[in-house]
């Protein structure tokens, strides 16, 4: 049994036991990167809120074994966990004041987006693109959001600026910038720390912790490559490690900082993005294939010339 298999029997099984009004249906999403991902969404009837699960995970474990009957039953579980929460009103998306301070944004690769930046609103950023939506919630257990389009903005009345100017307000207080040690990042990732903001370098009282890497993000762990984009982050970075800097972006989650004195040259920095992105991430979060550079004279964020600096 293929993937495409594995989704319908997923669906005829859980139809057999989703309450009356409640309906499973294979469905196909296109992610960042124009790639697309296939799950189940589940609908309620009279609901403007549709839930997707998306069952790699679990084909996987089918494919080792496992019965359909006990992943059935965890998808029925994990289903009534989120999709009895209070429903959020569609009719709030129509009045801009309702909104307005959920709007946040996040970064794109332009190239590889170029279908979705026909329809969105958006701002140039050397080869990237910030793209903005509306961070319905945020929780343990993921997030909720919507993707603002020409369209929200012509219904709102407003401008690209306006919206960004928005957005750039309300992402430092909603995702707030993350920035703390490799070595940090790796704990967080063991589960071996407790506290995940107690080494944020960004504040004051930690400013004297030294390390060859560093890792920039949000407090939310999504979309934190855009912190790259927040107002004095990049130049309150520069202080702190007193010299220039490269941005390697390991995802659309995260990037790594590596200071000049401690980095490899253009080349071999963008050959370790390119690795992380071929081995350790998934093509739907990958945000560019080479290195950045922030140059502290004229607080200048670039892409690093291959033969040296200019």
């Amino acid at each position: 049994m293929g993937y495409q298999e594995f989704l319908y029997a997923v669906e005829k099984e859980l139809n057999k036991r989703l309450k009356e009004g409640v309906k499973a249906s294979v469905y196909t999403a296109v992610k960042n990167n124009g790639k697309e991902k296939k799950g189940v969404m589940i609908e309620r009837t009279g609901s403007n809120t549709a839930p997707t699960i998306y069952l790699e995970g679990f084909f996987v474990r089918f494919q080792r074994g496992e019965s359909m009957e006990k992943l059935i039953g965890e998808i029925m579980a994990f289903y009534e966990s989120v999709g009895e929460e209070q429903i959020w009103d569609s009719a709030q998306f129509e009045d801009y004041s309702e909104i307005r301070n959920k709007i946040v944004f996040k970064l794109v690769h332009k190239m590889k987006n170029k279908a979705l930046l026909k329809k969105v609103p958006y701002v140039d950023v050397l080869d990237l693109a910030i793209v903005f939506y509306v961070l319905l919630d945020l929780d343990k257990k993921g997030t909720a959001s919507i993707q603002i389009s020409n369209d929200h903005l012509e219904k709102w009345g407003i401008s690209r600026d306006e919206l960004f100017t928005e957005a750039v307000k309300n992402v430092k207080t909603i995702l707030p910038a993350e920035f703390f040690t490799m070595q940090h990042a790796i704990a967080e990732m063991l589960e071996v720390t407790e506290d995940r903001e107690a080494e944020n370098l960004l504040r004051e009282s930690r400013k004297n912790k030294k390390d060859v890497m560093y890792v920039l993000t949000n407090s939310a762990r999504n979309y934190g490559a855009a912190c790259m984009i927040y107002p004095h982050v990049l130049e309150m970075i520069g202080d702190m490690l007193k010299e220039d800097y490269y941005i390697l972006p390991s995802s659309v989650h995260e990037v790594i900082i590596v200071p000049e004195s401690r980095g490899l040259d253009p080349d071999e920095m963008d050959e370790m993005v390119n690795e992380i992105n071929e081995t350790q991430v998934e093509p739907e979060e990958v945000l560019s294939s080479h290195a950045y550079f922030y140059q502290r004279k004229g607080r200048r964020l670039m892409i690093r010339p291959k033969g040296g600096m200019e």
